[in-house]
């Protein structure tokens, strides 16, 4: 699988890291998606949940660095969006 192909994925349920982010208390956290809407992830971390803008940071997905602009579309129109 490339990042493409990860992008196309469903997000829920799979770990994540947050490797940029234009706030610095969550540059760092680690934890599982648990929802995704058109502008935000759903985090559930150490520190509890989080819900953190994708278009202000950048995501560690499946071992893929994901930019969370590319990705700023509902999920179900995510998956036919990206080409």
């Amino acid at each position: 699988m490339n990042e493409k192909g990860m992008m196309k994925e469903e997000f829920i349920g799979m770990k994540v890291r947050i490797e940029k982010c234009t706030d610095p208390s969550l540059q760092g956290m680690e934890g599982v998606v648990i929802d995704e809407t058109r502008n935000m992830m759903v985090i559930e971390s150490r520190e509890g949940i989080k819900k953190v803008a994708k278009k202000i940071a950048t995501f560690n997905i499946g071992g893929f660095t994901i930019d969370g602009r590319k990705i700023n579309y509902r999920p179900e129109d995510r998956i036919r969006k990206i080409k």
